[in-house]
């Protein structure tokens, strides 16, 4: 079979085929032998944002596929401590194609700014030795201002809530000042805050006409700052008229609440005031009209509580143990039972293991016992003593409990003498601190680990009927906050440190998220 052959009638049809040819050829030769343009960063997801504790990791997208190990071996991040001191953040790099994923080994420590170099790598289909080198990036971001929150003790702050945030020295108060603030929970984000509260004019202040509200703290934690000369400026919004009530207490009194981590649900112990056999568990979310919607747990009588990690489940004190119930209302059975356990402490922020205190009831040696319960149902002890363990905090790891246990004195007058203590995931203990006798205690560790927070209240020995109360119900005179930094050495072993009194008066601390 032949093909009919073309002919070009007109000579500038003959002239133009060589011209095509050759610029055909041209384009080929620039194609493959021509300067490519040198691969770059696109994108860095944490560019110019605010981030937290919950921001564990970041990308950076290139414009080619890269040589992974030039990448590596050239990427730098520095946290900015001042102009002339700079730390190296540690972390673990993944790849997916173009793009990486960098993993902190820990938390970024709070109120700095911090800076992320690429140079001098090159892409998959180059070597060393290319003239072709990335384009040097740098990026920035920065983690929220280190701030806590507490509960007032004297002059205008008195009972109210009041946010401090220490990486700038300023106070903001969060309540009115006909508000007496009883209890308090920030939401995961820092921008509102839960709490009970009493009317400061109620002849009774008690658990048993407090009020649910919530509050806006003047801070939006995830929004992205504005980088004005290296520093970073975190968005805020005016305070007035945000404080929204939640729950009344005409015909149910609220005696306890807590939020959930993700803060889509509240859960309430409440009882009926016509019908005192009416009581238990509520849920409280928030509908789409902003309006709450409050809802009966099936549950059985009980005690304390506190929500699982991934905000699906609710710990529940029961008659010799600890139920774990489902958050769902139409759920009618425990999720699990574990006998034995009389209060939980806390949860590992993973979820993997809960801090449960075991107590032994033998009338000529009682015991409290500390037991750290993994999610797969093991069960260790890590200490036991014939006083009281108070509180404990699972560091971000979850390798260490920050614990308060206070020890038995001898003597005819039973007297405890309060710690503060590491215990590791291996039942090691490390004494950190020696603190002053008082009847209550709470701490609260910081969200990049690095610090915790807890109060010294004096008791009033004559208390007036509109005392402030503390959560054992004993009248406050006064009450100082304290500082007490946690401290490793390269190999990450805690060091010994001093804790230091923090410029404000109140009790109850808590760090924002």
């Amino acid at each position: 079979m032949r093909f009919p052959s073309i002919k070009f009638s007109h000579p500038l049809d003959r002239a133009a085929v060589p011209v095509i040819a050759a610029l055909a050829l041209a384009l080929l030769l620039l194609l493959l032998l021509g300067q490519q343009p040198a691969p770059a960063v696109r994108e860095f997801s944490w560019q110019d944002r605010v981030v937290g504790a919950e921001d564990q990791a970041f990308f950076v997208n290139f414009s080619r596929p890269m040589d992974h190990e030039a990448v590596e071996a050239n990427l730098r991040l520095d946290a900015i401590i001042s102009e002339s001191d700079r730390q190296p953040v540690s972390g673990r790099v993944s790849w997916a194609g173009r793009r990486m994923a960098y993993t902190l080994n820990d938390p970024a420590p709070y109120g700095y700014s911090y800076r992320l170099a690429i140079d001098n790598a090159w892409d998959r289909f180059s070597s060393a030795e290319a003239s072709q080198r990335l384009v040097p990036f740098e990026g920035q971001f920065r983690t929220r201002d280190r701030a806590l929150f507490y509960i007032g003790a004297q002059g205008e702050e008195e009972g109210r809530l009041v946010l401090y945030n220490l990486t700038r020295r300023e106070k903001r108060l969060l309540t009115p000042k006909t508000l007496v603030v009883m209890d308090y929970e920030p939401y995961p984000q820092g921008d509102r805050v839960l709490f009970s509260a009493v009317e400061r004019t109620a002849r009774d202040r008690g658990l048993l006409n407090q009020q649910i509200y919530v509050a806006t703290t003047g801070i939006e934690a995830a929004a992205p700052a504005n980088t004005v000369g290296g520093e970073a400026e975190i968005t805020t919004f005016p305070l007035d008229n945000e404080v929204q009530r939640l729950l009344d207490s005409d015909e149910y009194q609220n005696l306890k609440f807590d939020l959930a981590p993700n803060g889509e649900v509240i859960v309430v112990y409440r009882v009926n005031r016509q019908n005192p056999g009416e009581f238990g568990l509520w849920t409280v979310r928030i509908d789409d009209s902003g309006e709450p919607a409050v809802a009966p747990l099936p549950s059985e009588p009980g005690g304390d509580f506190m929500i699982t990690p991934d905000s699906q489940a609710i710990a529940y004190l029961q008659g010799q143990g600890m139920a774990l119930l489902s958050l769902d209302e139409s759920a009618s059975e425990p999720l699990d039972f574990l006998p034995q356990y009389g209060m939980v402490l806390d949860f590992a922020k993973d979820g993997t293991a809960a801090a449960l205190v075991r107590f032994d009831a033998d009338p000529t040696d009682p015991t409290q016992t500390l037991v750290l319960v993994t999610n797969q149902g093991d069960e260790r002890d890590l200490l036991s003593l014939s006083g009281s363990i108070r509180d404990a905090r699972f560091s971000p790891s979850g390798d260490t409990l920050y614990c308060i246990v206070a020890e038995r004195l001898p003597g005819d007058v039973y007297a405890e003498q309060p710690y503060l203590v590491a215990i590791s995931k291996d039942g090691d203990r490390q004494d950190l601190l020696l603190l002053p006798p008082q009847p209550s205690i709470k701490i609260s560790l910081a969200p990049d680990g690095l610090g915790l927070l807890f109060d010294q209240v004096t008791t009033a020995t004559s208390p007036d009927p509109a005392s402030l109360r503390s959560s054992d119900g004993n009248a406050i005179e006064d009450s100082s906050l304290w500082f007490f930094p946690i401290l490793t050495d390269e190999d990450g072993m805690l060091l010994q440190a001093e804790s230091s009194q923090l410029p404000v008066a109140g009790f109850y601390p808590q760090w924002l998220p």
